[in-house]
């Protein structure tokens, strides 16, 4: 029977079948740091290609670049949940030693997600030509590479939802060091083959191609990988058995695809349609460099989904108690320190990484996206419990209730205070969703309060805001020094916040499961 076992334990998983699976603390912290580490290069590789993306294709293309993955993040709402069930099923059953059903489930899987994709991108292709004339303020000489590009993307999504269920065999194995070899590839390819479009003077067709061919030879290292992984697989064993299994899932997961999107890019397009193309451009540059902070709790959220699925099936509820607690924890001294620092460079940022112009116009913005991206990084946690309990209609139901309001107060702050009102809307939303998920997840798993106090997350608060006194007085006593001076002064704070983190913050079970993590131990 699935359990979190101790840091110390032996872990006998490493030789065994996946069928066989074991959720460890010292697996746990090696995928996630499999999984930070993974998202570490294509990060750089976007800091450095993103200004001079912008510089080739001048800021009304990039706007619309942007635009174009918002229209295909949304169009794969045609998944169906599909790709998160297979993940939860699949590792439930691992978590059972049940590998006899595993085939049948990805099998099925898979069937109706290539359908699914077909199906998408025929729709795609049809309401495109009406996205680009008459819902998006897109310049008139514009209007047929955007409409060129959107029938691109509908090629793509077949490949990218393939991909999702292919890639979340992998994940619910807690293979992260296969999924890592192909996806941080990929992550790394994507920038610079957008650069590489941009500088060679491809249209916005020409760099979705490329970008295109890069997703289907991703797609077959990872089929390649899972049918080594998983001998069995080799013979598809489609079962319409397991569809209201899957489609029980993944129509809650349906319900939260579809308005997910919408909260994720409905400001671009009200921000494209109410302003400008521009206006998109100065919003999502300082938006999508904030977001990359989100590859701290993703590591962790990507290991945690398949986890708490898996633990679903202990005989006590005290794993996923612990898991959880600690998991909050974590987020906060990972992602904390580096969202305080951002906070307080963000002019400096801005005007070093994109210049003078970026630094006025979106330096406001970007603080109040700070802000935004600590309250979604610990909202992920609750989330992501919820979906591995088999409890994707509170998060989908939620959603639903956090739509209505938020699209009105994104119209409202657009057209009083522009991008800035666009950015607080966005903020807003995510404190709103962290309050209610955070109260749903104690309810329904009977959390007691007192996680938070015996786990360290009221230590970990205390040395955040210490940190954070501390950095804005440094920051307001060396103001008449260079700015190399002043980073300077911060790194030596984040050190004695490490310092203090790892000696006051951490107990000795999170230590060992660290040094464990990093093979120390």
């Amino acid at each position: 029977m699935a359990k979190l076992e101790d840091a110390h334990d032996r872990e006998a998983s490493n030789d065994k079948s996946p069928r066989e699976m074991r959720i460890t603390r010292g697996l746990l912290a090696r995928n996630t740091l499999l999984n930070l580490v993974g998202k570490m290069a294509p990060l750089v590789a976007s800091l450095i290609c993103v200004p001079l993306i912008i510089r080739g294709l001048g800021v009304e293309r990039y706007g619309l670049l942007s635009l174009s993955w918002a229209i295909l993040g949304y169009s794969l709402i045609f998944d169906l949940g599909l790709g998160r069930a297979t993940i939860k099923f699949v590792a439930e059953a691992l978590g059972k030693n049940d590998g006899s059903h595993v085939s049948q489930i990805v099998w099925t899987a898979l069937s109706f997600q290539l359908a699914l994709g077909i199906i998408a991108g025929f729709v795609l292709i049809g309401v495109g030509p009406l996205l680009v004339t008459r819902l998006l303020n897109v310049p008139l000489e514009l209007m047929p590479e955007a409409i060129s590009a959107i029938y691109l993307l509908a090629l793509s999504l077949p490949v990218t939802m393939l991909f999702h269920s292919i890639s979340g065999v992998l994940h619910a194995a807690q293979r992260f060091d296969l999924v890592n070899a192909v996806e941080v590839p990929l992550s790394i390819l994507t920038p610079i083959l957008t650069l590489t479009g941009a500088l060679s003077g491809f249209r916005l067709a020409g760099i979705i191609g490329l970008i295109l061919c890069a997703r289907l030879a991703a797609l077959l290292a990872s089929t390649i990988l899972v049918l080594r992984l998983m001998p069995n697989l080799r013979k598809p064993m489609v079962s319409l058995t397991f569809l209201p299994r899957l489609f029980s899932f993944g129509g809650w997961m349906t319900v939260s695809s579809a308005v997910v999107p919408i909260l994720q890019y409905m400001d671009r397009f009200f921000l494209a349609s109410g302003i400008s193309v521009n206006a998109v451009a100065y919003y999502t540059a300082p938006q999508n460099a904030v977001n990359k902070l989100w590859i701290i709790p993703s590591s962790l959220v990507l290991t945690l989904f398949p986890a708490f699925s898996t633990l679903r099936a202990a005989p006590h509820r005290q794993p996923l108690h612990l898991l959880f607690a600690r998991a909050i924890k974590y987020t906060v001294l990972a992602i904390g320190p580096l969202a305080i620092l951002i906070l307080l460079y963000s002019r400096e940022a801005l005007h070093v990484w994109l210049g003078a112009d970026f630094a006025m116009q979106s330096t406001v913005a970007m603080r109040i996206f700070v802000i935004g991206i600590i309250l979604n990084a610990l909202s992920a946690i609750p989330s992501i419990l919820l979906q591995g309990i088999g409890r994707p209609d509170v998060t989908a139901k939620l959603h639903l209730v956090e739509t209505p309001p938020y699209i009105a107060a994104l119209w409202f702050s657009i057209g009083h205070w522009g991008i800035v009102g666009a950015a607080a809307a966005w903020t807003l939303r995510f404190a709103v969703d962290a309050a209610l998920l955070f109260t749903a997840a104690f309810r329904i798993c009977e959390l007691p309060l007192r996680l938070s106090r015996e786990n360290g997350l009221v230590r970990a608060l205390a040395a955040l805001a210490i940190l954070t006194g501390s950095a804005w007085g440094l920051k307001a006593l060396m103001q008449s020094f260079s700015l190399f001076m002043q980073l300077a002064g911060s790194a030596v704070l984040l050190t004695l916040f490490a310092w203090l983190g790892w000696t006051w913050v951490l107990d000795s079970l999170d230590r060992a499961t660290l040094m464990k993590g990093v093979g120390l131990r």
